[in-house]
């Protein structure tokens, strides 16, 4: 069989899953009563926000490290890993670092949450804050990888992170095999083309559907334009889905546009509703990328009706200020 070009397969997705053992969490999947009466379906939430690092990030970056260091030996990263991130990746891959004893480096733009900048580096990684965007903190990545020898833990756009992330969806389909669908947050594509490639390898049946924010959406416009685009990055209460996908995308780009079928935007109220909803029915305090499944669904009126549905929940990096500022904005919508 021919190696697909983005080059995550079935295969390489029980890889990670076989290296993921012990070292994250096989997160839950549970059925919310609330949200199954309101929509009239059997709906369920992947819990993610019950990984150590508190959003799935932590799967794609073990993952990775820990290959690197079984391919290369262990002390390939002895200079350190670094990447550029809007905060849970960088969490994520200090918190893997952390583990397993290498240093790390993480850049973030100012656009990124002072909560999740301190939660970084309680892992004992250094951060550090460079320029407005996430394509513009990669500059210091780039600079620290070819000054000083780091090695790079992309966010999203390589076959191991992927992978990584594609655990999620093996195991939503262990947990309900009958799965009509899947909402996924959409941004650089690793957490949406993992789990699709997932899907559609093991049931075909169930739809991948992807929920980008409506401003800063880089993978749906690349995707609409047929190749990689620069969109400007804004600030958003669903901040973990901003940042561009990189003009030289080689993994998720191809791999988003074979496993989605459906897609999704919504606005800023709409995430401001389904944040302030999941804590008031599921008592979930989560961040705005977490809940843009709900928000689609609830935006959108999208006709689940008798089918079984799954949200995927991402992460809970929000500060109390950022929901107390969604609960306004949901009050006055």
């Amino acid at each position: 069989m021919t190696q697909p070009s983005h080059g995550v397969t079935l295969a390489s997705i029980y890889r990670a899953r076989a290296n993921l053992i012990g070292q994250v969490v096989r997160t839950p999947l549970i059925r919310s009563q609330a949200l199954s009466r309101r929509f009239e379906a059997e709906v369920f939430l992947k819990l993610e926000n019950h990984q150590p690092s508190g959003a799935f990030k932590l799967r794609g970056a073990t993952h990775m490290i820990r290959t690197l260091m079984q391919e290369r030996g262990p002390d390939a990263l002895a200079r350190g890993v670094t990447t550029a991130s809007t905060g849970n990746h960088g969490r994520a891959v200090a918190l893997a670092a952390a583990n397993l004893g290498v240093p790390a480096v993480i850049c973030l733009s100012r656009l990124v949450p002072d909560n999740k900048a301190r939660a970084i580096e309680a892992l004992g990684a250094e951060v550090r804050r460079v320029g407005n965007s996430q394509d513009e903190a990669f500059g210091e990545v780039a600079r620290l990888v070819d000054e000083q020898g780091m090695t790079l833990v992309p966010p999203f756009d390589d076959p191991l992170i992927a992978s990584g992330q594609g655990t999620i969806g093996i195991e939503l389909l262990e947990d309900q095999p009958d799965l009509d669908q899947v909402l996924v947050g959409l941004s650089g594509g690793g957490l949406l083309g993992g789990i699709g490639a997932a899907i559609k390898a093991i049931r075909p049946a169930t739809r991948v559907t992807g929920v980008s924010l409506a401003q800063g959406d880089a993978m749906w416009q690349s995707l609409q334009a047929g190749r990689p685009t620069e969109v400007e990055e804004v600030e958003s209460l669903g901040d973990s889905l901003g940042g561009g996908i990189g003009l030289d995308n080689r993994c998720t780009f191809a791999l988003v546009g074979e496993v989605m079928d459906d897609h999704y935007q919504v606005s800023e109220a709409a995430i401001a509703r389904a944040m302030v909803t999941l804590l008031e029915d599921e008592k979930m305090l989560v961040e705005g990328a977490a809940a843009v499944g709900l928000a689609a669904l609830d935006e959108h009126a999208i006709d689940i009706r008798g089918q079984r549905v799954a949200l995927v929940v991402s992460g809970n990096g929000v500060a109390l200020e950022t929901f107390d500022r969604a609960r306004a904005l949901a009050k006055t919508d």
